[in-house]
């Protein structure tokens, strides 16, 4: 399947207790259902065959002989379908019991999963019927075959690279060595779990927590089918409560007491990737049987959705609580700073930009923390060619509202001295034009913090960073980098996050114009008093890039997926020909300008991407990127 989904069904039938022939038609309908929506991994709930709730009935040969002659004619039914299908069953294997799982495709029986774990305490007396099944395959006679019996079985799907599906049952999940912690250390991708959970008061948010917290801490997928309505409520309750999760996110819930089925693409190959980066995550092949299976590549098609914003969360609690949580990193990492050498002062070159911006608001905050007198920081405002009244004033009024002390260095003398000694003619308006002024200013910027005995505070954030959209020592150097593990598109929600929660309204006013002011470095002279320069004209929309770098980075995708992915979260908003465009251009910039990145001051990580040497991304300055472009001119047609 491209690029490494695979469509996975939970569903559970309305059934009746102990009715083999009507569970099996029932079975056989959310068959239909799940092969019409091209499910390839199709789970059913515990014992669905005869109902969890049958209790001394399994006992009965009658019961017993009605499941198998259930399942062989849900084998049947199988025929001509490559997907696989998990069905539960009681199944008398060498006089005993067992609670199984029967794994069906295209007509045959591929092996018998049993549980594992057999509960017997509060409303569970499994152990009354059952007995616990056995780790290693072995040979169970089925109808003439020969069919594989143990827990330690493997189905190795051939068409998903790595997709490796794995079986435990109900209780398996809830026990402290879980069956799945085995499998997916022996390369399981995907669990499956067949179970018959029934409900109380507050044990649906556990159950999902539970399901959420193991794909995560297996890094894999994992497809929930709970037993429901239909199951005898005698003594209790079942609600049907399915889930699918991947790596700690769940991808489809049912609704609960609905008997809803459901689905979900599982990204095998991002399951892969973040299991080749984590070398904690040990493997052990040791018992385990692998049979393999054959699917039809096929395309799946997408129902999950990406958030065009992957750093900023959609839900307003959740990203204030994020932006809360970044700004104190970023400031409690700067009072480390800051007690380490024993500085007292501050100095940070301020545009009336957003970048400049949150990194004086993250020094004022460091400098409450640490005791010290704001008037320690020193706020240097630098005009020259491009600055305009709006930055310029917005600037002053930041650092004096602030209760920080301004001062102004004027650079236009000093920059066009400058451009006489090196023969720059200051009418041409090229790269030595814009990028003089940048060094003139990180220039000065140290200077002063020499004079003072302070640290220059670096504004530069994560998304220039990734693109080279910094000047090589000027605004690219400082001397301890507060922003650079902060992306554009959550800088802006950091400044509006401060400003809602300030409580100094002047202070409110500045912070909310800043945000409405246009991105620019303002390197080229105004137009009629209005910047002439705006960033996302030049390099592409941020919103754009910071996507782009999520997906590739943090995710590993290629570039034909995370065009894949973008065509659909900006659908509406942006062309695809524009997409294409930027995503051409963010792959040549990320790859050309590692050379800025190679040598970044120091600063930290506050997310789970980050673009630092000494962080997520080690690699050499001349690396090509002819393969990742390559691959995007090949989308052209697309």
């Amino acid at each position: 399947m491209k690029h490494g989904y695979v469509k996975a069904a939970a569903l559970t039938p309305g059934i009746r207790v102990a009715d083999t022939v009507y569970n099996t038609e029932q079975i056989k309908k959310g068959l239909d259902e799940a092969f019409a929506e091209a499910a390839k991994i199709i789970v059913f709930p515990e014992l669905c065959i005869t109902g969890y709730t049958c209790q001394d009935l399994v006992f009965q040969e009658t019961l017993l002989k009605g499941a198998t002659e259930g399942l062989k004619e849900i084998r049947e039914y199988t025929r001509g379908r490559d997907a696989l299908v998990f069905v539960g069953l009681p199944l008398e294997k060498s006089g005993k019991l067992f609670n199984v799982a029967a794994v069906l495709q295209n007509g045959k029986i591929l092996a018998f999963i049993p549980k594992e774990t057999i509960p017997n305490y509060g409303e569970f007396y499994e152990a009354r019927y059952f007995v616990a099944g056995n780790a290693e395959a072995e040979n169970f006679m089925f109808d003439g075959e020969k069919i594989p019996f143990g827990t330690h079985i493997l189905f190795c799907v051939d068409a998903v690279d790595g997709l490796q599906v794995a079986c435990e049952i109900c209780e398996d999940v809830w026990a402290a060595e879980t069956p799945s912690t085995s499998h997916a250390m022996a390369g399981a991708t995907v669990i499956v779990n067949l179970s018959a959970s029934n409900e109380t008061v507050g044990k649906d948010a556990y159950r999902e927590d539970l399901i959420k917290s193991t794909s995560a801490r297996l890094i894999s997928g994992y497809v929930y089918s709970s037993a429901g309505e239909g199951e005898s409520t005698q003594d209790l309750v079942f609600n049907g409560h399915n889930i699918i999760a991947e790596n700690g996110t769940i991808l489809s819930r049912a609704r609960r007491f609905e008997n809803e089925s459901i689905y979900g693409e599982i990204d095998v190959q991002r399951l892969r990737h973040e299991r080749r980066r984590m070398n904690t995550f040990l493997r052990n092949k040791e018992g385990y049987l692998y049979l393999p299976v054959h699917m039809e590549k096929t395309d799946t098609v997408l129902t999950r959705r990406y958030d065009s914003m992957p750093f900023v969360p959609s839900d307003e609690a959740k990203r204030n609580h994020r932006c809360d949580e970044i700004l104190s990193i970023q400031s409690f990492g700067l009072k480390k700073r800051y007690q380490h050498i024993g500085c007292k002062t501050a100095v940070v070159g301020i545009s009336g930009g957003l970048d400049s911006t949150l990194a004086l608001l993250v020094t004022v905050r460091t400098f409450d923390m640490l005791g010290l007198p704001r008037e320690n920081i020193h706020s240097v405002t630098m005009p020259c060619f491009g600055t305009t009244d709006r930055t310029y004033d917005n600037a002053c009024r930041l650092a004096s509202t602030l209760g920080t002390t301004l001062s102004e260095v004027n650079i236009k003398e000093a920059v066009s001295l400058h451009f006489r000694d090196i023969g720059q003619d200051s009418d041409v308006h090229d790269v030595t034009f814009e990028n003089s002024q940048a060094r003139e200013r990180t220039q000065v910027l140290m200077d002063i913090a020499n004079r003072a005995g302070g640290l220059v505070i670096g504004t530069g954030d994560m998304s220039e960073l990734a693109l080279g959209w910094a000047t090589y020592n000027g605004d690219h150097m400082s001397m301890y980098g507060v922003n650079a593990g902060v992306p554009k598109t959550l800088v802006r929600h950091l400044v509006k996050y401060y400003a809602d929660t300030c409580g100094q309204e002047e202070l409110r006013e500045i912070l909310l114009d800043v945000l409405d002011t246009p991105v620019s470095p303002e390197l080229l002279p105004p137009v009629d008093g209005k910047i002439s320069q705006k960033t996302e004209d030049l390099v592409g929309p941020y919103e754009l890039h910071d996507f782009f770098l999520y997906y590739m980075l943090r995710c590993g995708f290629e570039p034909s997926k995370v065009y894949r992915i973008a065509r659909m979260s900006f659908a509406g908003k942006y062309d695809n020909a524009t997409i294409l465009k930027w995503l051409k251009n963010f792959y040549r910039r990320f790859f050309q300008q590692q050379f800025k990145r190679s040598c970044l001051p120091d600063g930290p990580k506050v997310g789970s991407v980050a673009v630092s040497p000494r962080g997520d991304l080690r690699m050499p300055s001349d690396a090509c990127a002819t393969l990742w472009l390559k691959e995007i001119e090949g989308l052209q047609a697309e």
